[in-house]
């Protein structure tokens, strides 16, 4: 599929999603998620009670494959940009972290989700969390702007992931971290799966190799790229309807820096 056609599929999905509360990353799926709740499927991925009965209502849709706030390490008066904020759960739980003198920015460009997020911000009374409608590809954002990046079972969905890499980089200040947790491939996908729409919205389509995956980011400039963590639990749901997607994902929580000096580059 050309990336125009992705991207249309992938937002009309995430809209539905946005009407209808789905859960889950593949949302509106019927056969995705079986019984479970987003309650529940956000505990298997590292989200706890305290973090849930935290946020407003309506900002957690299931839709991630991990918690990427639990190893980011985020302090008082930070700036945080999340890549593809949908209903706004992990702005939330980084505006308390961040407390006052913080702020918090989501980008997403589904303007379903991005109205939805500003609802729960309004209703909640968040002062420093703001949602903008874009593309992760090409960030409203200043250039170094960003103390800390964080992405939720996003950027696999994005047909032009160098692209995600390099705009993460150009605002993020020297120093800056970025922390995502994202589905990757353990080997490649069938060709079936690999062109299907339900696997696109599914965040299974549009996932890439591990190894091409850190490649990315390190060719992006950033350095210390690491994977923090890699697990196949808590995903289960991802492939209830693609059963020959089946062992062939991982969740993974991978961090990176960009540099203070420019010389240092690539991984080194």
């Amino acid at each position: 599929m050309k990336e125009k056609e992705i991207k249309s599929i992938v937002k009309e999905g995430y809209a539905r999603v946005a009407k209808e509360n789905g859960s889950c990353c593949c949302g509106h799926l019927s056969s995705c998620c079986g019984s479970a709740s987003t309650t529940e499927i956000s505990k298997k991925i590292g989200y706890s009670e305290k973090d849930l009965a935290g946020i407003p209502e309506g900002a957690n849709l299931g839709l991630g494959c991990g918690n990427p706030l639990a190893m980011a390490s985020l302090e008082k008066g930070e700036t945080v940009l999340d890549l593809g904020s949908g209903a706004g759960l992990d702005c939330f739980l980084a505006s308390d972290l961040v407390g006052a003198g913080g702020r918090v920015i989501g980008v997403d460009m589904t303007p379903e989700m991005v109205q939805k997020a500003k609802d729960n911000a309004k209703r909640s009374g968040y002062k420093n969390v703001e949602f903008r409608l874009g593309e992760i590809e090409k960030l409203p954002v200043e250039d170094n702007s960003i103390n800390v990046i964080i992405s939720n079972c996003v950027i696999n969905l994005s047909p032009e992931k160098e692209n995600v890499f390099k705009e993460a980089l150009r605002v993020l200040k020297p120093g800056g971290r970025i922390l995502v947790s994202d589905i990757v491939l353990l080997k490649e996908l069938p060709k079936a799966v690999k062109e299907s729409a339900q696997g696109y919205v599914g965040c299974v389509s549009g996932a890439i190799l591990k190894e091409d995956y850190l490649r990315l980011i390190r060719n992006a400039g950033f350095i210390d790229v690491k994977v923090l963590e890699e697990t196949s639990s808590g995903i289960e749901h991802m492939t209830d309807a693609l059963h020959d997607a089946a062992g062939l994902i991982a969740s993974v929580k991978i961090s990176g820096v960009k540099p203070v000096n420019k010389n240092r580059c690539c991984g080194e």
